[in-house]
């Protein structure tokens, strides 16, 4: 699960996590944009320190409008991974993300689930982010990676 496109450093990352073995990947892509997450969000932001990105966090689309940038985000992960060499298909996921990952992991008969995330301390705090939920419902290992952000010098 991710919620913002792939980065260089984060396909080569997940790619090689299990060394040259052939890997292939479904991707379930979270819009943002409910309410209390831009809250928590937001706290997490000031409690980096991280001021405009704060304040920014109102100004996401929501709803509907999340799609078109969540599914654009999609095909550029899913393109990113080919590209590496994986097989890799997706979906945005809207509604119930906990139950469609159990679903794809059982469907898939999946090794493991990977959720690939900026960091939510606030949530992490209170085991309401995505991994730690994940863990109590998909039945296979949840791996928690921190996204890389791809800005003028990383």
């Amino acid at each position: 699960m991710i919620e913002k496109p792939l980065t260089s450093v984060d396909v080569e990352f997940v790619t090689t996590l299990h060394g040259d073995e052939g890997m292939s990947f479904i991707v379930l892509m979270q819009p943002r944009g409910d309410q209390a997450d831009v809250l928590l969000r937001a706290i997490d932001d000031v409690a980096m320190g991280e001021l405009k990105e704060a304040a920014r966090e109102g100004d996401e689309p929501e709803g509907k409008a999340a799609r078109v940038p969540a599914e654009e985000a999609l095909e550029y992960s899913l393109r990113a991974l080919r590209n590496a060499g994986c097989e890799a298909v997706g979906q945005v996921v809207e509604d119930h993300p906990l139950d469609k990952m159990k679903a794809v992991v059982d469907e898939s008969a999946a090794d493991e689930v990977i959720v690939l995330t900026a960091p939510h301390y606030v949530e992490e705090f209170f085991h309401r982010d995505w991994a730690s939920r994940a863990r109590h419902k998909v039945g296979v290992p949840v791996l928690k990676l921190f996204a890389h952000s791809e800005e003028a010098g990383e």
